[in-house]
């Protein structure tokens, strides 16, 4: 296996939705906001991969920052063929507004090391 993670042409992610849910008896007082978000990681590749993990970087307005980093992906490590894709859903608990950017990584069926970027997106409170 390559030790050099290469980003494969035709691998992408996208945010697909971001809902924003107040209060409630399940969040913590000192985080009362959160975001449902949606991502699509879509193999437009020529190989088969294997999605093995991710790292999340959140930056708070308040100049707190959040790593989030580990194997798999909601539990899972998706193999993808050419052409197929993957939709997860997670969520964050915030406090402030924020910038949320990540990435995936994985291999290909040659054993190789890969990643796709996910283009960062802003968490937004809203005002109303």
């Amino acid at each position: 296996m390559s030790t050099l993670s290469v980003a494969l042409p035709g691998l992408s992610a996208r945010l697909d939705k971001l809902h924003y849910h107040h209060g409630g008896v399940n969040l913590p007082t000192d985080k009362p906001h959160a975001f449902v978000y949606y991502i699509t990681i879509k193999n437009g590749s020529d190989r088969a991969i294997q999605l093995l993990g991710r790292k999340w970087v959140i930056e708070h307005a308040d100049g707190t920052s959040l790593v989030v980093e580990g194997d798999k992906i909601v539990g899972e490590t998706p193999r993808l063929a050419p052409g197929e894709h993957f939709t997860y859903n997670s969520y964050h608990i915030t406090h402030c507004n924020a910038l949320a950017c990540g990435s995936f990584h994985g291999i290909d069926e040659l054993g190789h090391k890969i990643h796709v970027i996910l283009p960062s997106f802003q968490i937004i409170i809203p005002t109303s």
